[in-house]
This record gives structure tokens, sequence and C-alpha cells, in this order.
């Protein structure tokens, strides 16, 4: 169930991420200009209920699991962060970042072997 969490915790980070890119992407980025119309739009304010849930999860995975395994394995929400970036916005993604993106997953099996 633990592992469960994390897995749920790394997604809702990456969702969050997705709806702040989106949401800036909406507003044309973000300035002085437009700062409080940003900071209080939907997909902004949906991105950081998103990490609000993932930090609450966070709390449950650190009280069930050692910090040493823990915090590494999060680190799999940067290889998912990549996907969605290629995938949900087009963006072309590099050799080099996918092949970073195939080390952290590699470290994070070597880290969860036992």
């Amino acid at each position: 169930m633990a592992y469960f969490m994390l897995l749920l915790n790394m997604l809702l980070l990456v969702a969050g991420q997705i709806s702040w890119k989106i949401g800036l992407q909406q507003q044309g980025g973000i300035h002085l200009g437009n700062l409080l119309q940003v900071v209080f739009s939907p997909l902004i304010l949906l991105g950081i209920a998103l990490y609000a849930l993932a930090t609450g999860l966070w709390f449950v995975v650190l009280s069930r699991l050692p910090l040493s395994l823990a915090y590494p394995l999060q680190s799999l929400a940067y290889a998912v962060g990549i996907f969605a970036a290629w995938y949900f916005f087009g963006e072309n993604v590099p050799l080099n970042r996918w092949i970073g993106a195939v080390v952290i997953v590699l470290g994070a099996v070597i880290i969860a072997a036992k």
C-alpha cells in the first residue's frame, strides 16, 4: 500500500505540473501585469491543490517507508514528467533527455532491489 501511495504521490506531482503549464499557456505566461490573474486562475489553483494532496500523501509515505528508499523512488516523477511533456505538449524531447529518464528509472530499480 505504501508503494501505491508513493506512485499516486508522483502522479499528483506530475499532474500539478501539467496543470500549471496549461494554466500558464492560457494566460500567455507570467509577468508583473498579470501576476494576480495567473495566481488565481483555475488551472494554477488546481495545480496547487494537486500539490497539497501530493504533500499529504508524502507524509503517509514517509511514515511507512524509509526516506532513503522513498525519496529516490520519487525521482521517477522526473521521468514521467519528460514523457508527459512529449505526450501532452508535443515537446521535442532530445535523445539525451530520454537517456537521462532511462538512467533515472534504472537507478530507481537498483534502489528498490532488495
